[in-house]
């Protein structure tokens, strides 16, 4: 019989009494929502996830819901969130749950890996949060409290390897209830106390058990191998000006209108050609040899 880890008892009983009220898990959530919470809440904050989740699940409450709403609509839902392929493959993946599985978020892995947009992470997080069985739940934050307890590094390497799996999987207790608990459990240590900029060690329930904190908080050994993304003046920006500007109406944009929201003609033209390559506008010409218009898909 395995021996539970001695990160699991301090941390989960941490989380009963600091766990954040959220709805996706609220004991009335369903797989479906919280298939929806995991998509919207990569790379974008709890705080902008939330009112868009309740207004999402509110409007779309079912696979078959989103399924059949336009694409312009879901896009002008997702709003600011940032990454706006992921709603259109959240609708890709709705789509599918109908089409193949009568509407119901199937239990199995490896049909969840089947469906558009789900990943490895996202698979495991429905099977834990939605189903409530065993899984290895890698999140950034997880990845960098393990990092930090286990390893005494202060950051987990840009990226997961099979070792650092492996060694994850070490930790997740076998049972499904209690490995469910510790998912959520590290989780949310990383979200709220063992966070990336300001760590605060002094409130956290594993700081005797800490290699990181207890080598004297050494330097992120892998800074020189990380990317860090510009964002002003980019062409990430002018796609996002662009896409602002084309949710904001129903009707056909010009390229003379959008001029208005971004001048530089050679980034607003890869912006525009980067959008509709990946399905997220629309362009027309309405008169042949005439200036084109954009919109959002239908």
């Amino acid at each position: 019989m395995r021996v539970q880890h001695p990160l699991v008892a301090p941390v989960v009983t941490w989380f009963d009494a600091h766990a954040r009220d959220l709805p996706w898990r609220a004991p009335d959530r369903t797989p479906w929502g919280v298939l929806v919470s995991e998509v919207m809440l990569q790379q974008t904050p709890v705080q902008r996830v939330e009112p868009a989740w309740r207004a999402w699940m509110e409007r779309w409450p079912t696979p078959a819901d989103l399924a059949a709403a336009t694409p312009a609509d879901v896009l002008r839902a997702w709003d600011r969130l940032g990454y706006p392929r992921r709603a259109l493959r959240l609708q890709e993946c709705a789509r599918a749950v109908v089409a193949l599985h009568d509407g119901d978020l199937p239990t199995d892995t490896v049909q969840l890996l089947a469906l558009p947009g789900v990943g490895t992470y996202t698979a495991a997080a429905v099977t834990a949060f939605a189903h409530g069985r065993r899984a290895v739940v890698l999140d950034t934050n997880v990845r960098r409290v393990l990092a930090r307890t286990l390893d005494g590094q202060a950051l987990p390497p840009p990226h997961l390897g099979a070792a650092e799996l492996r060694r994850a999987d070490d930790v997740v207790p076998p049972d499904d209830a209690t490995a469910t608990r510790w998912n959520a459990a590290v989780m949310e240590l990383g979200a709220l106390v063992c966070t990336a900029r300001a760590p605060r060690c002094t409130d956290c329930p594993v700081a005797g058990l800490c290699g990181w904190r207890a080598a004297g908080h050494p330097a992120d050994a892998h800074a020189d191998r990380r990317r860090r993304q510009a964002w002003a003046g980019t062409d990430r920006q002018a796609r996002g000006r662009v896409m602002a500007v084309l949710r904001a109406t129903d009707a056909p944009t010009t390229e003379t209108d959008l001029a208005q929201h971004w001048p530089d003609d050679a980034q607003r033209a890869r912006a525009l050609a980067s959008l509709v390559a990946d399905g997220l506008a629309e362009a027309h010409e309405p008169v042949p040899g005439g200036p084109r218009t954009y919109r959002l898909p239908r």
